[in-house]
């Protein structure tokens, strides 16, 4: 329940699509895949990202719609025992799967739940495992989510040990009765100790997350979170409007007009999109751009994680309702599925996730699919759709098609374009969902339903 509405690796060598291009094109079209990375690389030396799904958290946000909860630690090693082996097993996985599973990683995100909660040496025994099997770069951004105020020292110093150079700290409000309302067990003081400790730590890449529309909260209390997170000096920022669904405790009982949870406080959807408003405003006057719908930074300090999910670079998910995303071979038996890209997701059940390999939801997306992929993913970064490449890899046809989506949503405010790029508006960040939806095909079915679902998984800091 904490997003928007949901809906750059340069070229060592060129891509395929390349060779019918001239030398010059060649050379615009990598160096505007290099600064905006728009679209995923489909050469073999591309670095995989890795996702670790940590669901354990010490309480249950009322807002939280994710495959995570309050377990036992008694089970925490057998989690990691089975998130070790799916990692030693994840190539034989990738070759009877038909698939290309690079070996060399540059990200790995550890997200939840509360990472942060692991015992150290479970941390280290994982990133042991990390190591064995997969290529891990020298300057790989590493990436751990943690809950204000449960940063054990030992965890931080287990953090040092294993590389940890990114934190993604889930603040959600500076104010602390809202913090308090919402499940958080942190106040603001807590936070600007645990931001101290991390710097003190060597840890200087940080992202602090807020939510516009938890319950209780005001335009005016939203602008003292603003302010508390500008003065925390962070180079990174996440901000999500509150989703409403059945998957969390409070969005059932806003649904059912009930007042738990401080459900009546919620502000109105016009409110969470003048905060919204507001956050991009004050962020981007302090020097933290909007690069995403919901993210900000300094320059330099872009999340490289979250960036292959909107470039659609290959990822590979491991753990709890960890999604998936890679290209088929042109070794796999099944030569048709070299074009395709599959992705996949493990189940959400957590006893059916440690009792061994589960079956995995599935989706093959063909060239199709891909290309109506490529522009809702692509409109959710500020630098937009880069249109020289998008044609170098599907075609001319399949853009002068979704051109014509795209000149009908310009009339009506939600896009702007030129002859190099197509970008959302600010109206049109405030109604994505609309505008991502006009560019899926007319045949709707189960591709196009998988394609949104999985396309919205772990879009986190």
């Amino acid at each position: 329940m904490k997003t928007i509405p949901r809906t750059g690796q340069a070229f060592k060598r060129a891509p395929p699509c390349f060779n019918s291009c001239t030398a010059a094109e060649v050379a615009w079209a990598s160096w505007r895949l290099r600064e905006t990375i728009l679209l995923m690389a489909v050469h073999r030396d591309n670095p995989l990202g890795l996702y670790i799904s940590i669901p354990f958290c010490r309480s249950k946000c009322t807002y939280c719609n994710f495959a995570s909860g309050v377990y036992p630690a008694s089970e925490h090693a057998r989690y990691v025992d089975r998130l070790v082996k799916d990692l030693s097993q994840s190539p034989d996985w990738a070759i009877q799967m038909g698939l290309e599973l690079p070996r060399r990683v540059d990200t790995v995100y550890l997200g939840g739940g509360t990472p942060s909660l692991l015992a150290p040496e479970l941390l280290e025994w994982l990133f042991t495992a990390i190591r064995k099997h997969f290529e891990l770069e020298p300057d790989a951004e590493i990436t751990v989510e943690c809950a204000p105020g449960q940063i054990a020292d030992d965890t931080l110093g287990a953090f040092q040990a294993v590389g940890v150079n990114r934190v993604s700290m889930g603040v959600q409000s500076f104010i602390d009765r809202e913090a308090q309302v919402s499940g958080r067990l942190h106040s603001r003081a807590i936070v600007e100790k645990d931001l101290s400790r991390l710097r003190n730590a060597g840890i200087i890449n940080l992202n602090l997350d807020l939510i516009a529309g938890l319950a209780g909260q005001t335009f005016a209390s939203w602008d003292e979170s603003l302010t508390a997170l500008l003065e925390a000096g962070v180079p990174h920022a996440s901000v999500y409007m509150l989703e409403v669904d059945e998957d969390s405790r409070l969005g059932r009982e806003m649904l059912a007009g009930g007042a738990r949870y401080y459900a009546e406080t919620v502000p109105s959807d016009d409110m969470i999109a003048q905060m919204y408003t507001r956050a991009i405003e004050r962020l981007g006057q302090a020097g933290l751009a909007q690069y995403e719908i919901s993210n900000f930074c300094r320059p330099g300090f872009a999340s490289r994680h979250n960036l292959r999910y909107w470039q659609r670079r290959p990822y590979l998910g491991v753990g709890l309702d960890a999604s998936s995303m890679l290209r088929g071979s042109s070794q796999a038996a099944d030569r048709t599925q070299s074009g395709y890209v599959l992705r996949s997701t493990t189940t959400s059940d957590l006893e059916e996730f440690l009792a061994g390999p589960a079956p995995l939801e599935t989706a093959w997306l063909s060239p199709a699919r891909q290309h109506e992929e490529a522009w809702f993913l692509g409109l959710r970064l500020n630098s937009g759709v880069d249109l020289a490449a998008l044609e170098c890899e599907f075609g001319p046809e399949p853009t002068s098609q979704a051109m014509q989506v795209v000149t009908r949503l310009a009339a009506g405010g939600l896009l702007e374009f030129d002859d190099k790029t197509v970008r959302l508006t600010g109206h049109g960040r405030l109604l994505s969902n609309d505008v991502f939806q006009e560019f899926l095909g007319q045949d709707v079915g189960d591709e196009h339903s998988s394609l949104q679902r999985f396309s919205a998984s772990h879009l986190t800091a």
